[in-house]
């Protein structure tokens, strides 16, 4: 029989096989990526840095801003940075977390934002960084809900809480005072009435419009009460019987006289500052299918940095990569994306 002495190191090896070994420390995860970057360069803009904030549940802005960013960047030269609303813990992207908008600090450096949200409640100090660029008379781009951007309690603990769409201390808040009008309604039959964007005779000669010839959407025109003497309209909405191209003007009061769709305004602020806004209530990113929809925006960032007369008599709207946008419709964002899969494809 062995000694006991030659049997306890082999016992001693069976048993720690026996006892699960602790894991091996693991390094920390990577921390996804938040927004998406379009680096820009040769072009007129570049240079320049335009932030595209999406964030609306039903018109699928989190699909229409990255097209657009990636048109602005690779056609035009413009640097764009798009911000999403998504998913605290994972990043994925989701236009009915109306809180948590992670990047907003990227407007502080901006030249253009561009914005299309609905019912948004930031945090303050994400607000701050927003109404700060605001209210140095910076330039904007809105897009279809951000007449109504922002909602918050009238008692909310929140220094921009007027700035809600239903604010009464300051009338219709950031949309009627900043953008010309806040939500009113639907003045189109939603879903079922499309809008044709007829271009003003007034406005025909306006930078914004060189090229703009043929603006249709599916989605339908929003009421609007009246906009400020500052405004320039340049589409009325011609509200259509139908939700193809081809559909015809409706009959009666709906378009005696058209609504007005896209229009400018030069907001005089203090210290001499003139803040050129281009507010579109088109722009939902089956809208954007059309050409001549998405050209006025390209023209629109021009206009709204200063560059109106580089804009050519045709300005490059061709879409980059495959664009395949999502009907409009509560409940109908795609789900699973997150922001690294709106990247370039390298």
């Amino acid at each position: 029989m062995p000694s006991p002495w030659i049997l306890a190191p082999v016992l001693t090896v069976a048993l720690a096989a026996l006892v699960p070994h602790a894991a091996a420390p693991q390094e920390d995860a990577p921390a996804p990526q938040r927004w998406v970057t379009y680096a820009g360069g040769a072009g007129p803009g570049a240079g320049k840095h335009v932030v595209l904030i999406s964030g609306d549940e039903e018109y699928r802005s989190e699909e229409a801003l990255p097209m657009l960013g990636k048109l602005l960047a690779v056609r035009h030269g413009f640097r764009c940075t798009v911000l999403f609303s998504q998913k605290p813990e994972t990043a994925e992207i989701d236009p009915e977390e109306r809180t948590y908008l992670p990047g907003i600090e990227a407007v502080d450096d901006a030249d253009l934002v561009v914005l299309f949200t609905r019912f948004r409640s930031w945090p303050e100090a994400d607000m701050k960084h927003f109404a700060d660029y605001v209210e140095a008379g910076k330039p904007l781009i809105a897009l279809r809900t951000a007449t109504h951007a922002f909602n918050y309690p009238a008692d909310a603990p929140n220094a921009y809480a007027r700035w809600t769409w239903t604010g009464s201390a300051w009338e219709g808040g950031f949309g009627k005072q900043v953008l010309g009008e806040t939500w009113v309604n639907h003045h189109g039959s939603h879903g079922q009435e499309s809008t044709r964007g007829v271009i003003p005779a007034a406005a025909a000669s306006h930078p914004i419009l060189r090229g703009v010839t043929d603006v249709w959407g599916p989605t339908d025109v929003y009421g609007i009460r009246a906009l400020p003497a500052d405004a320039t309209v340049l589409l009325e909405g011609e509200v259509c019987a139908g939700m193809t191209p081809a559909a015809p003007p409706v009959d009666g009061p709906k378009n005696a006289p058209r609504i007005p769709v896209t229009w400018t305004r030069e907001r005089a602020l203090a210290g001499g500052v003139t803040q050129r806004i281009v507010v579109s209530t088109l722009g939902a990113a089956i809208d954007l299918e059309s050409e001549h929809l998405r050209r006025l925006l390209v023209n629109a960032a021009y206009w709204c940095t200063g560059m109106e007369d580089a804009i050519p008599a045709h300005s490059d709207a061709r879409t980059v990569g495959c664009y395949e946008p999502t009907m409009f419709g509560f409940g109908g964002f795609v789900r699973g994306v997150y922001p690294k899969d709106h990247a370039l494809a390298q």
